[in-house]
């Protein structure tokens, strides 16, 4: 049996925590999905989210930024409306924001994958050990700062970090996890 991360409860956890979480991502489509997911998740459990993501995807045009920053009214009240994915209206008014706001970073620094740099230029290691829990960080403070100046929403720090782990940006793996070597040494 492979030892893994404690918070691994469900085959949909797994699978997530097996094959996505925390492999280093530069795709700026596959961090603009990861921050929506993880801003998603506010107040409710990552499983949630994971079953909710294929209804997402299909609700939010493949995750597509630049489609999403064109949403007005109309979309946010068809969301409103659509049972399978997340319904708070505070969240999806978010992600109609923080696409724009993404979008304008892309602008400014060429990727959202250039601008995390300006943070993180190589993954940071936390070396986590059993029952040691890290939700925030002096970094992840920083970041969703200068995020929210940027017009984000919904990114204080505990979402950042959260975000930060599962696009590679930190190893939160435990040592003792299977997934910690092949995650620290992703680029």
């Amino acid at each position: 049996m492979k030892n893994r991360c404690e918070w691994v409860k469900s085959d949909l956890l797994r699978a997530y925590h097996d094959e996505e979480y925390g492999l280093r991502h530069h795709e700026d489509s596959y961090l603009f999905e990861m921050l929506v997911l993880e801003f998603m998740q506010a107040g409710l459990s990552f499983d949630t989210i994971l079953n909710k993501r294929e209804a997402m995807r299909g609700a939010f045009d493949g995750f597509d930024y630049e489609k999403i920053s064109l949403y007005g009214e109309d979309e946010v009240k068809e969301l409103l409306s659509n049972d399978k994915i997340i319904k708070n209206r505070l969240k999806i008014r978010a992600l109609v924001k923080n696409a724009r706001a993404f979008m304008e970073l892309r602008e400014e620094f060429g990727s959202f994958d250039k601008y995390l740099e300006t943070f993180v230029d190589k993954q940071i290691d936390y070396r986590r050990k059993e029952g040691e829990i890290i939700s925030q960080s002096p970094l992840s403070e920083k970041l969703a700062k200068d995020m929210k100046k940027r017009g984000f929403t919904f990114v204080g720090p505990t979402i950042i970090h959260s975000f930060m782990e599962a696009v590679g940006l930190i190893n939160c793996h435990l040592v003792t996890c299977f997934r910690y070597e092949e995650v620290k040494n992703s680029k």
